[in-house]
């Protein structure tokens, strides 16, 4: 907007304002021009850190509810299965279909 702006324009505004509110009131235009600046980049900074805030709960929200709850495996499941017992004798089964050992 103000790209083309020169030495030549910024004083012959300058020289404007001083004639417009005088030498005395000019100073405390600067002053309150200053403050109003720094007032609208704290109110920016304080609505951006809250609306970062917002983001990171949702985002939270979003993980917990995405993620399973851990559900504890039956003891059936974490137990190992016994050993079979060692025996001289074969098993025979009763499926008809198997072949033998």
């Amino acid at each position: 907007m103000f790209q083309n702006i020169g030495f030549t324009e910024i004083l012959l505004v300058a020289v404007v304002c001083l004639l417009l509110f005088g030498p005395n009131k000019l100073p405390e235009l600067g002053r309150a021009f200053g403050r109003t600046l720094s007032e609208f980049k704290k109110g920016a900074r304080d609505m951006m850190s809250e609306h970062d805030q917002t983001d990171k709960k949702a985002a939270e929200v979003k993980s917990a509810a995405a993620a399973p709850e851990e559900v504890p495996a039956p003891a059936s499941l974490t137990q190992a299965a016994p050993a079979p017992a060692a025996s001289s004798e074969r098993a025979v089964s009763d499926n008809p279909r198997r072949l033998p050992d």
